[in-house]
Order: structure tokens, then sequence, then C-alpha cells
């Protein structure tokens, strides 16, 4: 085979090989057509104005009063071994109660349990209308759950309560069936429910029961009877400070 003969079949070789990479260099400076994408016409969701009134270290301050004139035997006497009866005595209390409440986290949990939790520090008046003392002053500590749903403005509860405080006893002055000395303890149960009508105030409705008893430290001397009433309770609630503070401050 001849020079020749290899010069030409090489030289169109090299020049399709030239103009082949000429034109797949002009044809990558064409954009490729991008896929369709699908815009979504869904309108975002409405922001949770409960992240404004339930959150970590917001602080209250709240006023509860109620009606309790439903008297019970104490719910607990079967775990105690004491019969579960009433005593002819009848009482009706009413408490007011002034309380400093701090948050102690934001909103979390699943479904219904979502929401957060408040320790409350209280003062107690309580008026006693029916039965031998007239008064009643403790001082109470508790928490209670709110069960918070995103964009309600109502918000369920359930709270407990423990404190001590001084009643005017009148067993000792001879009266049946009442209070065996001053100091006594309380415990308090509650469910109901919270409105709101702004992150700086709300109010609230429930059920609360009330118990009071000196933790027998009057036996053998005067009985421990103990007072257990419940009834409706109502509250109004007023953020203390400036408003929530974004996450990024």
């Amino acid at each position: 085979m001849s020079t020749r003969r290899l010069i030409v079949p090489a030289a169109l070789i090299l020049a399709s090989l030239f103009f082949a990479s000429k034109s797949i260099a002009q044809n990558s400076n064409i954009p490729s057509a991008s896929p369709n994408v699908e815009v979504s016409k869904r309108r975002p969701g409405k922001p949770d104005f409960n992240r404004d009134i339930y959150y970590k270290n917001k602080w209250e301050f709240s006023f509860e009063s109620g009606w309790l004139p439903v008297n019970i035997p104490f719910p607990f006497d079967v775990f105690l071994g004491d019969g579960y009866n009433l005593t002819p005595l009848r009482y009706t209390l009413v408490p007011n109660l002034v309380s400093l409440r701090w948050q102690m986290g934001d909103v979390a949990g699943p479904w219904f349990l979502r929401g957060n939790w408040d320790l409350s520090m209280t003062g107690a008046l309580v008026v006693i209308p029916r039965g031998p003392e007239t008064h009643y002053g403790a001082y109470i500590m508790g928490i209670r759950r709110n069960f918070v749903q995103p964009r309600w403005r109502i918000a369920p509860y359930f709270d407990g309560r423990l404190g001590l405080g001084g009643i005017n006893a009148k067993e000792p002055l001879g009266v049946q069936f009442s209070q065996g000395q001053n100091f006594t303890f309380t415990l308090n149960m509650g469910a109901g429910a919270r409105y709101n009508f702004s992150p700086r105030f709300s109010i609230s409705a429930g059920i609360n029961w009330m118990h009071i008893s000196n933790l027998y430290l009057s036996e053998p001397k005067y009985p421990n009877y103990g007072i257990n009433v419940y009834g409706p309770m109502a509250g109004i609630y007023m953020r203390l400070g400036g408003s929530r503070r974004p996450a990024s401050q």
C-alpha cells in the first residue's frame, strides 16, 4: 500500500473528527429543556397563635375563685383503710386564689396530649360561709397541664396542688366533727378549660375539689375528720412582662 493511499483516508478521518467535535461543542452550549415542575396552588397554613400564648418562661398573674358546696368522703379513704362515709357536719368553701404562674416549657406532645406545663405559687384565702370554722389561709403550689391544639382559643386543663395553712379550728372548743387543730394541709385537684382572648388576657372555668385536714396530727386528743368539698371555679389570667421574643433574639 502506497503512502498516498494512507494519507488520504487519514485526512478524511481527521477532518470528520474535527467537524464532529466542533458540532458537539456547539450543541453543548444549548441549554437543556427543564422538566415541567408542578407548582403547588395550596395556600400556606395560618400561623399557630397559641405559640405566643403558651411558651417556656412565660410568667402570668392569675386570680381564681369558686363556690364549693358539695360534701363528699375523702376519695382516698379506700387506700388508707378508713370508712368511706360522711360526718353529719357540712361545709361550703369559697376559695380565693392569687397565683404567680410560670410556664415551664413550649407546646409539645402528640395529638390530644399536645400542650405544656405550668407551675403555680398561690396564696389562698378561703371563706367558710357554712361550717363551724369561718376562714382558712394557706400557701399552695402545684402544676397544671394545658392541652393546646393548633389555633384553638379554648385549651382544656388538669391541675393538682398541695399546700399548708391555718384554720380557726373548733373541735378544741367542743364542736364535734369540726377541725382538730389550726395547722392543716390542703390538697386540690381540678379540671376545666381556658379561653384566650389574646396572648395577654385569658379566663377559665372548671370544677375544683378541695381537701383540708391536719394529717392526723391532732390525734388521739382530737379526731381528724377533715373537709372534702367540690364545686365550680373561675379565673382570670394576665401575662407579666412583654410579648414573646423570636427565637433568634
